[in-house]
């Protein structure tokens, strides 16, 4: 059985696992593919030409943001000259109404003189309709038809309050509506007002304010979708810059022989435009990307090799200082105290060193491939069988176990998987104190296998638990280590290579007084 995965105090950790190939021992690995040392390689894996990217308007996009405001700068455009427009037109229309008042009131002025009456071409046939005419003091008409209309007082009221002046005003008039009048003083300290209705110019600046309006929003609308238009069009190299990108960050780049084959394409990577300038940044980053990481791959490669060797080479030495230490068991008892100590600590010593090489052998082996032989296995039995073993390796913990009744076959090897349950086992046992309470379970979730070790001792220590199945992760500020025991530190290293290998997963909850390791394994069949 393979110790729990901590080392004893001042072993330098490793700063991550080394997973990837490992040769057997005695045989060497060939060097990893160097795909980084070409750049710009185009031959590689490029993304689809127009990758979908967001809606050309979904919230938060760039192309949202360019679209309305080029909308909102072309719709503030299109109102101020449909305003000014609008104010031209109605000062135009003034212009005309002014000319042919002046006009009229010159032509009725000089037309005669004296009372009302006398003015003969002051009203009849030929008058503009709704001329008005009125003299301060003496009463007026307004134009109907052909004929004179009569002034109400309300009119006449407002008509005696005017100030002469050269100068057209606008004047609003109970009953017949807004006027465009001239007060004139003539001969005889007379005032004469004439006036002709505003309500042509009015309906006239109506129709010129309806259609500019008609056509403001007709221009806002084709402002819109035109740059709606050019917008997509132009952010597309963008929107491919992106999907390359996206593409790069769903490659696993944690281990082994990696290789970056997506680049951004040559036509986004034009030197002469802003996204062009990125995309080929983005190419270059990608290089050395891969370069570092070949460089990686190789000195990873170096380091697998090199436990690999010096494991294989160690086990004879070890068998051999062990075999040594044991012989000299018959004489212990006639060689000084000192000296039979020593000689029980080389011994202790050398079997734990060569569980260590063992265990670094495994992983080395588990690193190059799957080396399980895999097979039906009952669940089952195997976990009543490590439970009883642990029980007795570990009588002052209270062991109970838990499995349903029918059995639960998974495809996986008896050996390499008892192994990891006792190495789940073996870890509450150790780094727990007396009385703790261990329980094994065993559940079907779907197509997988679920078998748990849950203990209520003292927990994972919260900085290391997203690492504790990384190896040589030590633990021994809380969970409490037994007198006596020995850990290699990469029992959960083996349980995580273990498990992985045949194609399941283990993870892990933990906190004080509830901890749990959780392991899923494919089921027979499946």
């Amino acid at each position: 059985m393979t110790s729990p995965d901590f080392i004893p105090p001042g072993h330098t950790p490793p700063t991550r696992p080394l997973t990837g190939r490992v040769a057997p021992p005695g045989a060497s690995l060939p060097p990893p593919p160097l795909a980084a040392a070409h750049p710009h390689r185009h031959d590689a894996t490029r993304p689809e030409p127009d990758a979908p990217g967001p809606r050309p308007l979904a919230p938060g996009t760039l192309s949202r943001q360019l679209v309305l405001r080029v909308t909102a700068l072309v719709a503030v455009v299109a109102i101020l000259l449909s305003a000014l427009t609008a104010l031209a037109m109605r000062q135009i229309l003034l212009g005309q109404l002014d000319g042919q008042l002046q006009a009229t009131a010159s032509r009725l002025i000089n037309s005669g003189r004296g009372p009302v009456g006398r003015f003969p071409d002051a009203g009849g046939p030929g008058q503009a309709q709704g001329l008005l005419w009125y003299v301060q003091g003496q009463g007026g008409f307004v134009q109907v038809e052909d004929t004179h209309g009569v002034l109400t007082d309300a009119v006449m009221e407002r008509l005696e309050g005017l100030e002469p002046s050269r100068q057209p005003a606008d004047v609003r008039l109970p009953s017949l509506g807004d006027y465009r009048v001239i007060t004139q003083q003539v001969g005889g300290g007379r005032v004469v007002i004439t006036g002709l209705p505003m309500a042509q110019v009015t309906a006239s600046i109506f129709a010129i304010v309806a259609a500019t309006a008609t056509l403001t929003l007709l221009a806002i609308l084709i402002a819109f979708l035109a740059a709606r238009s050019v917008v997509e069009r132009s952010l597309r190299p963008l929107a491919r810059l992106a999907g390359t990108a996206t593409q790069v960050s769903a490659l696993d780049l944690r281990s082994g022989e990696v290789a970056v084959p997506v680049r951004v394409d040559e036509r986004d990577a034009d030197p002469r435009s802003e996204v062009g300038r990125v995309g080929l940044a983005f190419n270059h980053m990608l290089d050395n990307v891969e370069g570092a990481l070949a460089a990686r791959q190789r000195s990873e490669t170096k380091v697998r090799q090199f436990v690999a060797d010096a494991s294989h080479e160690l086990r004879n030495p070890l068998a051999a200082i062990r075999g040594y230490a044991e012989l000299t068991r018959r004489e212990r008892a006639e060689t000084p105290e000192t000296t039979a100590h020593a000689l029980g600590r080389i011994e202790s010593e050398s079997i734990r060193m060569s569980r260590l090489v063992d265990d670094l052998l495994l992983l080395a082996r588990l690193d190059a491939g799957p080396a399980i032989a895999s097979g039906p296995t009952v669940l089952n039995s195997l976990l009543a069988d490590a439970v009883s073993d642990a029980r007795a390796a570990g009588p002052d913990h209270l062991w109970s176990l838990a499995m349903p009744q029918d059995e639960v076959v998974a495809r996986a090897d008896r050996h390499r998987l008892h192994q990891v349950v006792a190495n789940l086992l073996a870890n509450a046992r150790t780094h727990t104190p007396a009385g703790t309470r261990v329980e094994a379970g065993l559940t079907v979730a779907g197509p997988e296998a679920v078998i748990t070790v849950r203990d209520d001792g003292p927990g994972v220590p919260p900085d290391i638990v997203d690492h504790v199945f990384e190896r040589f992760t030590r633990a021994e500020t809380s969970r409490v280590r037994r007198s006596g025991t020995q850990s290699t530190g990469l029992g959960l290293a083996i349980v995580s290579a273990v498990m992985e290998a045949h194609g399941g997963s283990v993870s892990v909850e933990s906190r004080p007084g509830a901890t749990c390791f959780t392991l899923r394994i494919p089921l027979a069949g499946r």
